[in-house]
């Protein structure tokens, strides 16, 4: 589905974004992966072989995704699509519920998750602007970002950057359709990345996910699961495609977290 693609994937060496790259090699794609780890940029980079380069670099660096862009067009020729998929929590900074709330993790948190995806979305239209060709940009959310869970995730700086990343994502895709220019947002729910340490390790979060994500036999959902979704966002199939937020959550979004009883 990718052939012939050429993609720019941020924060893409670990987690839910190297998942991406290795999915869109095996489909076609070129790959340039951008990372903030040096160690796990050097394994990204054997995985991909030579479909693949890696950039270590900050997204929340104005130059970062710039040199990323160009870099895959001086490398492969072109550049056909972004995704954004750096972010993280800011709990260590103190993010979390609005009463505990810091000012540094409100404001780290923020940073991490809006403005490296401002800067990187910034970057990709200018480019396909500047080259006229049109492409796809593919950001990440988080269902926190539309419905929250109270009782584990009360992070509400989080929240509020995943619930602001759909806004911006519409109104920059409203703005840049007519340029052909595609901008999506996936929004998983809880999957296991270094990231998700703290709750997929707590056996009392996952008695709750399994059945808040009841799918597949309720589970913590794994990387590999959003590669689909991604493939699909990134090839000519999402042609006529922008503007759109899919949910990619084991059922989250229309579950209620409650523990299975017999008559359930």
């Amino acid at each position: 589905m990718l052939h012939n693609k050429s993609i720019v994937i941020i924060g893409g060496t670990t987690g839910l974004g190297f998942s991406a790259a290795r999915a869109f090699v095996r489909n076609g794609a070129k790959v340039v992966v951008v990372g903030r780890d040096p160690e796990s940029g050097v394994t990204a980079g054997e995985a991909l072989g030579s479909n693949g380069m890696v950039v270590t670099g900050d997204a929340m660096d104005p130059d970062t995704a710039v040199g990323a862009i160009d870099q895959c067009l001086h490398t492969f020729g072109t550049f056909d699509g972004l995704y954004h998929v750096a972010g993280g929590s800011g709990r260590r900074y103190g993010d979390g519920p609005l009463h505990e709330l810091s000012l540094e993790g409100w404001n780290k948190t923020l940073e991490w998750n809006l403005t490296g995806l401002m800067l990187s979305n910034q970057a990709a239209v200018r480019k396909f602007l500047e080259t006229g060709r049109g492409g796809s940009i593919l950001n990440m959310g988080s269902v926190l970002g539309y419905d929250p869970s109270p009782r584990y995730f009360a992070t509400h700086a989080y929240a509020a950057a995943k619930s602001a990343a759909i806004g911006f994502t519409r109104s920059v895709a409203a703005y840049y359709a007519p340029y052909n220019i595609r901008i999506n947002l996936l929004a998983p729910a809880l999957v296991e990345t270094p990231m998700s340490a703290r709750a997929s390790e707590n056996p009392e979060i996952m008695a709750f996910i399994r059945t808040k994500q009841p799918l597949d036999g309720g589970r913590n959902g794994q990387p590999e699961d959003l590669d689909g979704a991604a493939v699909y966002f990134m090839s000519d199939a999402s042609r006529f495609t922008t503007g759109q937020t899919l949910y990619v959550d084991g059922g989250w979004g229309v579950s209620d977290g409650g523990r299975w009883t017999e008559d359930y």
